[in-house]
């Protein structure tokens, strides 16, 4: 479903925790970590295709967050021409996206990536709230800022400034126990860690995002 632009109307998802981190995923068999979104469904509305992904993509439900804020309009970025469909080309331009920020109000363990046949992650993590822009995506930068900024206004922060601890623990996408009774992880290698900031990782690989979602 395209607007008259070729923008596909798509949902964003920030999810907060307690110490105002967000949640940050790693898509399945992919060194690359995003933010949950994906397309409007045709009769949707924004806020019932939110919680449509939020369900299929991480197994959480409605009574599992609450919404705290959302992008006042549309928020748009055109997608590269290698990035998009051959069959679409000169049709697709791109996302349109409604950006929401919600509050999880459930614990860690209740995120289920398996909860459909295809699942978009095998890895989870909490990070900063400012996503530091030189690892997200050319493309999708501006977005991201402008999301980021804009759902700030929304969120209580300390009085000293700070933006909660950094965790570097990453939960991964359970897996049959192989032999020897360790759970196995998708890759058999496990996950790399998200990219730290540029000043305490400087030359990590650039995260990669796919722009079908």
């Amino acid at each position: 479903m395209l607007d008259r632009e070729g923008f596909r109307p798509n949902v964003g998802i920030i999810l907060l925790n307690a110490n105002n981190e967000v949640w940050w995923g790693k898509r399945v068999r992919e060194h690359s970590w995003q933010f949950p979104q994906g397309g409007i469904k045709y009769g949707e509305t924004p806020e019932q295709a939110m919680y449509r992904e939020l369900e299929e993509e991480i197994g959480l439900r409605q009574e599992h967050v609450k919404i705290v804020g959302r992008t006042r309009d549309w928020l748009r970025y055109e997608v590269p021409d290698h990035f998009i469909k051959r069959e679409i080309r000169g049709h697709y331009r791109g996302q349109k996206q409604i950006w929401f920020l919600l509050r999880m109000v459930a614990r860690d363990n209740d995120v289920n990536l398996r909860l459909t046949d295809h699942p978009e992650f095998d890895a989870w993590r909490w990070h900063d709230y400012w996503v530091p822009l030189d690892v997200v995506i050319e493309f999708k930068r501006d977005v991201y800022q402008r999301a980021l900024q804009e759902l700030s206004r929304f969120i209580s922060w300390p009085a000293n400034g700070g933006h909660g601890e950094r965790r570097h623990s990453a939960r991964y996408l359970r897996q049959p126990r192989g032999q020897g009774g360790a759970p196995a992880t998708a890759g058999g290698g496990g996950a790399k860690p998200a990219p730290r900031p540029p000043r305490e990782a400087a030359g990590e690989p650039q995260l990669v995002l796919t722009p079908e979602k």
